[in-house]
């Protein structure tokens, strides 16, 4: 259903013109190289450390920013080169969650208001219809319809989030993009919005990419698993198997098996991805059982065992 090939997103971080002569100008590579497929049904699960370049993909993938290179097709279709009906098509087939509903969420509007805005954007029913859609999406996710006449700021973290999902599935999409749904909600309504998202994608018969940096979430609801790492996916594997299967060092630290090494700065920001092109492995300088090669050559994701997939020279 949606194929990911190659893809790229790269940000030029310019300084002062009068601080170039002695510091250069930082390319951030948020996206490096990422392939991945999601088939039609299966939740395919993206993790990684803040920085590591989920939420830029996320968005690449739903065309709110544009590729540095590389390509995303949905159905056999580039994304990229869809005409202006075909791309408002293509975005509510494929619809977001956002991590802060606080921010997707008009203060002004009441809840109703701001769920009947995609239908009228997408001109679907007259406003009887409308009201009588968005009442049952709100039952679909646990909410009286009278919901509809209260504002954001009267609701609570999960009410707000349940309100984004209604929102979310309100054009009848094939495939959800959830970006750290659960991110900000105490661990109880986090497991309730989780399993709340899983059930309506049963229900929809939906495709999921569920994106986190909660590795027991991903596990949970995912049929495979990618780990990120500066941009580039070190790891794509089964879910089930997945913790017990762990080849990459990032992958084996993420699930408390091993350590980085002990003198490897913990950054975030803008620094974790301003690596050279041709440097080698980006996780070189924190993997315990780094090899001569891993300086000079990127690894390239390749199969290690049936259906398991491992950037890793060591591997394999």
């Amino acid at each position: 259903m949606l194929e990911v090939c190659d893809l790229r997103r790269h940000f030029v971080v310019r300084h002062n013109p009068l601080a170039r002569f002695r510091h250069p100008d930082h390319l951030i590579r948020a996206i490096d190289g990422v392939s991945f497929t999601v088939a039609a049904g299966e939740v395919l699960g993206i993790i990684g450390e803040s920085g590591s370049g989920k939420t830029t993909l996320a968005r690449t993938v739903l065309r709110l920013c544009e590729p540095t290179a590389g390509s995303v097709r949905y159905r056999g279709r580039d994304v990229f080169a869809l005409s202006a009906p075909d791309l408002k098509q293509y975005r509510r087939e494929v619809q977001p969650v956002f991590q802060d509903a606080d921010s997707t969420l008009d203060p002004r509007q009441h809840v109703g208001a701001i769920l009947e805005e995609p239908l009228l954007i997408h001109r679907l029913g007259n406003t009887t219809e409308r009201h009588s859609r968005i009442a049952a999406m709100l039952e679909q996710v646990n909410l009286s319809p009278s919901f509809m006449e209260r504002h954001p700021s009267e609701l609570s973290g999960g009410q707000r989030q349940r309100v984004a999902m209604a929102r979310s599935l309100l054009l009848n999409p094939e495939m959800l993009i959830a970006d750290e749904p659960t991110s900000g909600l105490d661990p109880l309504v986090a497991t309730q919005v989780l399993a709340l998202m899983l059930r309506l994608k049963r229900e929809h018969g939906l495709s999921l990419v569920l994106i986190s940096h909660d590795l027991a979430t991903v596990a949970y609801a995912s049929d495979r698993i990618a780990v990120m790492y500066r941009g580039r996916v070190v790891e794509l594997a089964g879910g089930d198997s997945f913790s017990e299967q762990a080849a990459h060092p990032y992958t084996r630290f993420l699930l408390g098996i091993e350590a980085r090494l002990p003198d490897f700065p913990l950054l975030e920001g803008v620094h974790e991805h301003t690596h050279e092109a041709d440097q080698g492995c980006s996780y070189v300088l924190a993997c315990p059982h780094h090899l001569h090669r891993c300086h000079h050559a990127i690894p390239t994701l390749r199969e290690t065992s049936p259906g398991h997939f491992t950037a890793c020279h060591g591997v394999g």
